[in-house]
């Protein structure tokens, strides 16, 4: 019990309290009350955990219901479960390791990502989720206002940057300098979850030259786990079940 009243001050960023507090109660012969104020301090860190949680997610502008309790598994992999459930431990970031999504469209890459990022903020990690077209336009305006190294700093506050949907990145070549130089500034520091319906050998259409398509490729697959998306298109399904009972009508 006193340790444990301990590690709660000294993450409450009390450390006099956690090295005083057990002793003086206790050589004061209020021994008695240490189950109710650790009581209080369990209480305390529970209400903080909840808030960082809650702030964790207003900022990581994850997609809102795709969690890994509405993933439809039947339609996935088992590989692809089996392997999402070890990465919502956290321990990757740790590591610095990437998560690399493939897939058709419609396979359940985009939510299987954003469920990936709804556990890891329950874990107290911090995320960010963005299309990759809209991060690439805002890099773009900060190295025209010559403030791209303050942008990649401020990304380097999330563990985990999720990047949707990277085929359609293959406009100019200014779009393509700054997401190489988001690359190489987290490669093995920072995590990146990356989505693609473009396989890895389709890759110079968006990087161009064929060196930088390599160089990016060798930066993500040095440390990563690679998720295949196959099966058939949960969007064409959908719209197939919908058409069904206007073929019956008429």
């Amino acid at each position: 019990m006193a340790d444990r009243m301990r590690e709660l001050l000294t993450r409450f960023k009390l450390p006099t309290a956690a090295a005083e507090v057990v002793r003086r109660l206790t050589d004061a012969g209020h021994h008695d009350a240490l189950p109710a104020l650790l009581d209080v301090f369990e209480t305390e860190a529970g209400e903080r955990a909840h808030r960082r949680t809650e702030r964790l997610l207003k900022y990581s502008h994850l997609p809102a219901g795709k969690t890994l309790e509405t993933l439809e598994r039947a339609r996935l992999p088992r590989p692809v479960f089996t392997k999402l459930d070890e990465l919502a431990t956290g321990e990757f970031l740790d590591r610095a390791d990437n998560v690399l999504c493939f897939g058709l469209p419609g396979r359940g890459k985009t939510h299987a990502a954003a469920a990936l990022g709804h556990a890891l903020v329950k874990r107290g990690r911090s995320v960010l989720f963005t299309p990759t077209f809209r991060l690439v336009q805002e890099l773009l305006v900060a190295k025209r206002d010559l403030c791209l190294p303050r942008a990649l700093q401020r990304l380097d506050a999330f563990e985990l940057l999720i990047l949707d949907d990277i085929g359609y990145v293959q406009q100019s070549a200014d779009e393509v300098e700054v997401l190489f130089t988001l690359m190489a500034e987290r490669y093995e520091r920072r995590s990146l979850l990356i989505t693609s319906n473009l396989t890895f050998g389709e890759w110079d259409r968006i990087f161009k030259n064929p060196m930088t398509t390599a160089a990016a490729i060798d930066r993500l697959v040095h440390h990563s786990s690679i998720l295949e998306f196959g099966g058939r298109s949960k969007r064409a399904d959908e719209a197939e079940k919908r058409s069904k009972p206007a073929q019956a009508e008429a």
